[in-house]
């Protein structure tokens, strides 16, 4: 993860709702693929709060999610 960039930020968000688009996705595909559209991070501030959450307990290497 990298500094927050709002056009990569909107890169992403496109590139999932063109998959969320496709009548071919199985009902647990279509409900993953909502989830991230819907916790993509417009904002500096709430992108920093996962890189934090997402970095907190890592250690050598190793990332735990929650």
């Amino acid at each position: 993860m990298g500094p927050f960039n709002e056009m990569r930020q909107l890169s992403r968000r496109g590139a999932v709702l063109q998959l969320l688009q496709k009548d071919n996705l199985s009902e647990w595909a279509r409900n993953y693929w909502q989830k991230v559209y819907d916790t993509i991070a417009m904002n500096e501030e709430r992108y920093n709060a996962r890189v934090v959450q997402t970095f907190k307990n890592a250690t050598s290497g190793e990332v735990e999610y929650e």
